[in-house]
């Protein structure tokens, strides 16, 4: 890996990692579902004016942006609404790995191997040490139960739409991915404006006009940076290089996440928190780096 390539998986580690701190600023003035749709609006314009469509079939580009967008992120923004910190979430939504091993192997049939079913288990202490932290009620971050399920569900959603993006990936191997992102970012905004009119109360109801110039900012980090721009990037990474030399790039995020987190809004993390971060974080080490250690590659 070049100079180059260094510098966009370090700008993808940066970006992800600090796009939970701009959610939750977006949240203090947009509920979830106005945030959602905000961010891919931004995510879809103006970038849909000089994009065309994915060369692919349309249900592929329909399923990601429901499970990736609805799912993901609306599971997401309602979690940091009802008690996730901005700390906790990028390191709990790391659970995506997980879910998408066992989704592959219900849904298609992968083998699950004895390295990744340890890791499983290890994560799954993890997840009993924020459990406890949940059940003791005492925690600095103030993490509630409805925020902690949420985020899980959220991350069983982003596995959902690694499914699908492996599916469509059998379909047409070489749809290009900028496009792909961008034209997927039209299907949650209707979704997520319906969901707004359904369940936001009347007085919260899109007055773009009172958002301050942080909300707007947030907005557009959400949409053009965290969705574009890093996916374009991270995709990039994987086009030139094997997926086992980009994958411990992801490993950064939860660490940024959590002294972004720390550092920009305050957060607080307990000692049951911690345990459940290193144990979560160790887990995820297992399943990059094992398949390096067994063919004997330098890491």
């Amino acid at each position: 890996m070049g100079g180059r390539d260094y510098a966009a998986a370090l700008c993808v580690v940066l970006v992800w990692g600090t796009n939970f701190v701009a959610m939750k600023l977006g949240l203090r003035e947009l509920t979830p579902f106005q945030l959602g749709a905000g961010r891919y609006l931004f995510a879809f314009l103006p970038l849909a004016l000089f994009v065309r469509p994915p060369r692919l079939a349309a249900r592929w580009v329909l399923l990601y942006g429901l499970f990736q967008g609805v799912g993901q992120f609306g599971l997401l923004f309602l979690a940091l609404r009802a008690g996730m910190s901005a700390s906790l979430a990028p390191v709990l939504l790391q659970m995506q790995v997980f879910f998408t091993a066992l989704f592959g192997f219900v849904l298609l049939g992968e083998r699950v191997g004895a390295g990744l079913k340890a890791a499983m288990a290890i994560a799954a202490l993890g997840l009993a040490c924020f459990g406890i932290d949940v059940l003791q009620r005492n925690g600095g971050t103030q993490l509630t139960v409805a925020g902690f399920l949420l985020t899980v569900a959220s991350a069983a959603m982003w596995a959902a739409s690694n499914i699908v993006v492996r599916r469509a990936r059998e379909a047409a191997p070489r749809f290009e991915v900028v496009p792909f992102m961008v034209w997927s970012s039209l299907v949650p905004i209707v979704p997520f404006v319906l969901l707004s009119l359904a369940f936001d109360p009347a007085g919260t109801r899109w007055d773009w006009r009172a958002l301050s110039n942080t909300a707007w900012a947030s907005l557009a980090y959400l949409g053009w940076f965290a969705t574009i721009l890093g996916y374009a990037l991270w995709t990039g990474l994987l086009k030139r290089h094997p997926a086992n030399r980009v994958a411990p790039f992801g490993l950064a995020v939860p660490p940024v996440g959590i002294a972004a987190g720390m550092l920009a809004l305050g957060d607080v993390i307990t000692p049951w928190q911690w345990a459940g971060i290193v144990l979560v974080v160790l887990s995820l080490a297992l399943v990059v780096f094992k398949p390096r250690l067994r063919a004997g590659a330098p890491l």
